[in-house]
């Protein structure tokens, strides 16, 4: 297994940051003064490998591994690139699809584990989130937030435009919404760059709204991109991952887990992991790093770097062991900018007394071929009214089941 692209960072004292390329792509050098707080020699290194997309066969689904008690099926297939799902309390399964900007409905109408028919409720330009509040089904673009009554059946009513002005999605476009116990709307809003001071102080950002869209404010910030988040069943309290900044080595910027309170700062761009400083950006004006660590709101928990968490749910059904109750789920997407490949598996975020503790691996195998192929990456998860976990797949078009014999 080769990367296809090597990348070295590097600085020395006195003469700023060089990005380079080994492998003939243009040099990309941005000269950062020295300062007293700024370490004034850095190596680090990154790398391109994607695994190559292979079919999900019965074979490879087979091999999948999930804990004793526990079966994986498929719940539905070619559903084109699926990514986020919400579950309505009928058992109305939604899914988006960015690629094609449509919303579509999914229903399993003899309670056999596999969805038996398909249609697209809404056509919206780069749908991505979903939630479902007041018997309506919310529905996020990169700049728009609509709402859809829901019907008896599934489909859905006229969507109604909430909110058409959120920033621009740059790097990061993959809004996701949901709401809280205080009854108001979060949405994500991730960061147009790798690592850059935003001129929109709405991006790397959680928004808060009222249900209608007005009222909108910052809720926290200094959030790359955080996809997946959740509420606590038990503390109320809200838990996200976020994404960590590319181009830092292999093994850095681990993922982060955060307690999401509000006016907190989680340090983007200039802070990552456990209080370290980014080197290829420094605090903006006469802030040193260490002023703007004493500001910023560490993380909790980290995970191996580039996994890329996409999809967090809080276990709420019943069907699971005791045990897992008010634990959470992560669909951890996966690398590309690793030489070996991380993520690519959900993976279960264990709390104790409502704060996250530690990761266990719940359902993996998707990595195949000594980890040069792979039939699966994880974004979208939900529970289901059955109790059962849906699992959405954007390179294969499928939706995976997760249920428990007992």
């Amino acid at each position: 297994m080769k990367p296809i692209l090597k990348w070295t960072l590097g600085t020395a004292a006195g003469l700023g940051l060089v990005l380079a390329c080994t492998k003939g792509a243009d040099i990309f050098k941005e000269m950062i003064p020295e300062t007293d707080d700024q370490p004034t020699t850095a190596q680090v290194q990154g790398y391109v490998f994607r695994p190559a997309l292979v079919p999900a066969t019965d074979e490879n689904i087979r091999q999948l591994k999930v804990p004793a008690g526990f079966t994986v099926t498929k719940y539905a297939d070619q559903l084109g690139k699926p990514r986020m799902l919400a579950i309505s309390p009928a058992g109305h399964v939604y899914y988006t699809d960015r690629e094609a900007g449509t919303v579509s409905l999914l229903r399993d109408s003899n309670n056999d584990g596999v969805a038996d028919s398909k249609s697209v409720v809404a056509n919206l330009k780069q749908a991505h989130g979903l939630a479902i509040y007041s018997g309506k089904l919310y529905i996020t673009t990169v700049k728009e937030v609509y709402s859809a009554a829901m019907n008896p059946d599934g489909t859905l009513g006229q969507p109604q435009q909430l909110i058409n002005d959120l920033p621009d999605g740059g790097q990061h476009p993959n809004r996701t919404i949901g709401f809280g116990p205080d009854n108001l709307m979060y949405l994500t809003v991730g960061s147009t760059c790798n690592a850059c001071p935003e001129p929109n102080p709405e991006n790397a950002t959680i928004l808060r709204a009222n249900p209608d869209g007005s009222n909108r404010k910052i809720f926290a910030k200094g959030l790359r991109n955080t996809i997946g988040f959740g509420w606590h069943p038990t503390t109320k309290e809200l838990f996200g991952l976020d994404h960590g900044i590319d181009w830092l080595g292999d093994n850095e910027q681990k993922e982060e887990v955060n307690k999401l309170v509000q006016g907190a700062d989680y340090g983007w761009p200039y802070i990552y992991g456990e209080g370290k400083y980014n080197p290829a950006d420094r605090p903006k004006g006469d802030t040193t790093y260490q002023q703007y660590l004493q500001k910023t709101t560490l993380p909790l928990l980290t995970y191996q770097a580039h996994s890329a968490p996409l999809g967090m749910v809080f276990y709420t059904g019943t069907k699971f062991p005791a045990e897992y109750r008010t634990d959470a789920f992560v669909t951890m997407r996966g690398s590309w900018n690793r030489s070996v490949p991380s993520g690519y598996k959900v993976v279960r975020l264990r709390f104790e007394n409502g704060q996250p503790t530690r990761f266990e691996d719940f359902l993996m195998g998707f990595l195949i071929d000594n980890n040069r192929s792979q039939f699966g990456r994880p974004v979208g998860i939900a529970v289901h009214t059955d109790g059962s976990l849906l699992v959405t797949d954007d390179n294969n078009g499928v939706i995976y089941r997760v249920s428990h014999s007992g």
